[in-house]
């Protein structure tokens, strides 16, 4: 049975380089869809709702808005909200003022839990509703798809910068830190590997949460790869663990969905350096540290073509899925081909993404746990897109 009413779009959790690619796809789709009588965007996702707190997405021009699809970050503004049952009566009360029969909300693991609550909740109050989950997250963590919109161009950023501070290392010699986003998958961090074009460039050593940190072994690692090249590029997940299955550093705050405070500040980068530097008592070596942070997820000018691209797709696949079937679910990615790179998306229910993460593949991981494979390569390079030649003379 098709649904005739207006829609209400949203963007939930860490914005990215491409998030309002999917936004703009949704909205140009939905112009389309003669069931669809209004597109309201909420201010600030879900917290947005319950102020009826909307802007009116039915009169920009087509050119506006592509300029705002190039945008970075959540043009219509994010947040991080998991709502409760009183909260999510307050949104039915806002949706059936509002004659709302569609509901789209663009984010993460936890926002697909927020979407998931709301459909059951339609569900319960036998209220005619769709609701659909569209993802985004350059942590690269949702199941069921092949990849996140989001990741690919956060990847780029962070090739990128490895690529150009391993020529700053190998110009001054020395052990460069680089702290990476990835609370509890490493995705973004063994990006760092597609910077090497040549035997002995950096990143030299890459750690991520999929494997337990050992301060003693990391050391031993760092001594190792100078000894080997002189110099020394390492990559960390800011999530990384140790045996007891604690953070290494973190700030010790939490968001409204349990998720520590991991990328506020330097302190784990300080505390690798402070390692190195005991390691090397009594000589002298040249230690750095940098936490690139919230740099990497809106970054404006480095974008995946690939990610830009499927960002829109999944935008306009989910307004599509809802009008045609007025089923419920999160839109997923499913990779047709590497070479040439070609995908598709599906539907997905709500219920296999929901809140519950995915990890890197134990296949992408090296034995001593301290690097990537090929086959990360191979799975990672096609999304990311070519990258620069670096030039050298020695």
């Amino acid at each position: 049975m098709a649904l005739k009413g207006k829609m209400v779009i949203g963007q939930s959790g860490g914005p990215t380089a491409v998030i309002n690619q999917s936004l703009v796809g949704a909205v140009l789709a939905a112009r389309k869809q003669s069931d669809i009588t209004g597109i309201l965007g909420a201010h600030h996702g879900i917290a947005g709702i319950m102020k009826e707190d909307f802007i009116d997405l039915t009169t920009q021009s087509d050119e506006e808005l592509e300029v705002v699809a190039a945008t970075p970050a959540a043009g219509l503004g994010s947040v991080r909200l998991k709502p409760g049952r009183a909260e999510c009566e307050r949104v039915f009360e806002v949706f059936k003022k509002h004659d709302v029969r569609y509901f789209f909300y663009i984010g993460g693991n936890d926002s697909a839990e927020t979407a998931h609550i709301i459909a059951e909740m339609a569900k319960e109050a036998n209220y005619d509703f769709c609701t659909i989950h569209i993802p985004k997250t350059i942590d690269n963590d949702l199941r069921v798809t092949d990849h996140c919109p989001g990741f690919a161009s956060a990847a780029k950023f962070v090739a990128l910068a490895f690529m150009g501070d391993d020529r700053d290392n190998a110009a001054l010699a020395g052990v460069k830190i680089n702290v990476v986003m990835g609370r509890d998958a490493g995705f973004l961090t063994a990006a760092s590997a597609l910077a090497r074009q040549d035997e002995g460039d950096g990143p030299h050593l890459i750690y991520v949460p999929e494997r337990t940190f050992d301060v003693a072994k990391f050391q031993a690692d760092v001594k190792a790869t100078m000894a080997k090249y002189g110099r020394c590029v390492v990559a960390v997940s800011e999530g990384i663990t140790n045996a007891a299955g604690e953070p290494v550093m973190t700030s010790g705050e939490r968001d409204s969905h349990g998720n520590l405070q991991l990328s506020g500040t330097g302190a784990l980068g300080d505390f690798l350096s402070s390692k190195v530097k005991e390691a090397y008592a009594g000589e002298s070596v040249r230690v750095r540290a940098d936490t690139f942070g919230y740099l990497q997820r809106s970054f404006p000018t480095i974008v995946s073509e690939v990610d830009a691209r499927e960002a829109r797709m999944v935008g306009e696949f989910g307004v599509n899925h809802a009008v045609a079937n007025a089923e419920p679910g999160s839109v997923a990615i499913r990779r047709l081909s590497s070479v040439p790179y070609s995908s598709e998306c599906f539907i997905t229910p709500l219920s296999t993404v929901a809140r519950e993460a995915t990890e890197l593949k134990d296949e992408y991981i090296n034995e001593a746990g301290n690097d990537v494979t090929q086959a990360w390569i191979d799975y990672a390079a096609p999304l990311v897109g070519e990258m620069p030649k670096m030039g050298k003379l020695c």
